[in-house]
This record gives C-alpha cells, sequence and structure tokens, in this order.
C-alpha cells in the first residue's frame, strides 16, 4: 500500500522533468485553452474534486483506484485506497495508515506534486503541443490537446482532454516508453467551499503510534 503514493507522485506525475534541448512547437489554439484552464484554477480559492486514478500497459488500463482532491492555492490534500497526501506548503506527508508510516519530504525537482496545474502550465517546459480535436469522455464534448516531449524523459506523449465550457481537465492520459499507461479520470468538480481552516496542516500528534520518517 505505501508505495501507491510513491507510483502516484512520481509516475504519471513527471511532466516537469523534460528538458528543452530541442525546438518546441506550440499551437496556437491548445495554448490558448491551457492558458484559460491555468486561470480558471488560479481565481479559485480552493479545488475539489473526485478521480480515478487508472494505470495498465499499452493503451489498456487493467487497475484502478477511485481518489479525492482538495487544493488551496499552493497548498493540497489528496486520499487514495486509505492513503493520504498533504502538502502544506513547505514538506509532503504521505500517510498510510495500513503500514502506520509516515514519511516527509520537501519536494525536490523530479518529483511532481499532485495539481492540474503541472500539466497546464508545464506544457511551457520542453514539450511540442498540439491540439487534436474534440473527443467524447464520460458525456463531455471535451478539446484534447497532445504533449510530446522535445527531450528524453521516459514520456511518449500526454493527453489533456479539456471541457472548454467550464475551463477544467476532464481527463490526462499518459504513455510512458516502457509502455506503461497512466490514466486520471476527474469529476465532480467543486470550488470556493467553506473548508477546515487546519485542512492543510500536518499534527504530527495525531500519529503517535506511527513511524515517522524525515526523508
Amino acid at each position: 500500500m505505501k508505495s501507491i503514493l510513491k507510483k502516484f507522485t512520481l509516475g504519471i506525475f513527471a511532466l516537469g522533468t523534460a528538458a528543452s534541448f530541442s525546438a518546441q512547437k506550440i499551437d496556437a489554439k491548445a495554448k490558448n485553452l491551457l492558458d484559460a484552464v491555468a486561470q480558471n484554477y488560479k481565481s479559485k480559492n480552493n479545488v475539489y474534486f473526485k478521480f480515478v486514478y487508472g494505470t495498465g500497459a499499452g493503451k489498456t488500463v487493467t487497475k484502478t483506484e477511485p481518489g479525492i482532491f482538495y487544493s488551496a492555492k499552493d497548498k493540497y490534500k489528496l486520499k487514495i485506497m486509505g492513503t493520504e497526501q498533504i502538502f502544506d506548503g513547505n514538506k509532503i506527508y504521505n500517510i498510510s495508515a495500513e503500514d502506520q508510516e509516515i514519511t516527509a519530504a520537501k519536494p525536490t525537482g523530479s518529483e511532481q506534486m499532485f495539481s492540474p496545474l503541472n500539466y497546464i502550465e508545464e506544457y511551457k517546459k520542453g514539450y511540442t503541443v498540439k491540439y487534436i480535436g474534440k473527443k467524447n469522455v464520460n458525456g463531455v464534448n471535451a478539446d484534447q490537446i497532445k504533449l510530446i516531449p522535445t527531450a528524453k524523459n521516459g514520456i511518449k506523449e500526454v493527453n489533456l482532454f479539456i471541457n472548454d465550457a467550464k475551463k477544467q481537465i476532464v481527463k490526462l492520459e499518459q504513455f510512458s516508453t516502457d509502455n506503461s499507461v497512466s490514466v486520471i479520470a476527474i469529476s465532480d468538480y467543486k470550488v470556493n467551499q467553506s473548508l477546515n481552516s487546519n485542512m492543510f496542516n500536518f499534527d504530527k500528534e495525531q500519529y503517535k503510534n506511527y513511524i515517522y520518517t524525515e526523508l
């Protein structure tokens, strides 16, 4: 169980690790869509959504895990399969109830945090970006955008599916060079809710029986 969030964080969320060794080509329509979505997220005090995280090989997803996500500006909390991850703006805390274990670490350049903004802004750093067209995604007539890295980073391509009317991401697909696929399907958006002031705080006193490791 404790490996889920490690894979979750370092697997599909790896957009920021590419270096810009070759020229980028950014489709104007794709750029406008991504910038509009980024602005929409930034304008909100907080965001909540449900998601299903799927993994598999080739183009086939063979395993899925449901989860929920909260964010407020640069802080976030996510829960998936009984495991919780909190970023308080300084450190990432991975909390496994099953293993009664906590790891804490400051994010590094190679570790991407779970945030929609990783996808809608990291296209500026070493990706060729192309607008593909419309595709039905879970009942939404979504705009598909393809990102292809300009340098080797373990990723073949990433597809983003955007609800243009609401300026929200509804699905993400990442295809890696090792033939693995990771998919996130997002639903049930809520914004600007009244959240507990301690929502994104980590209180070590609540986990006295847990093994705590500072990385």
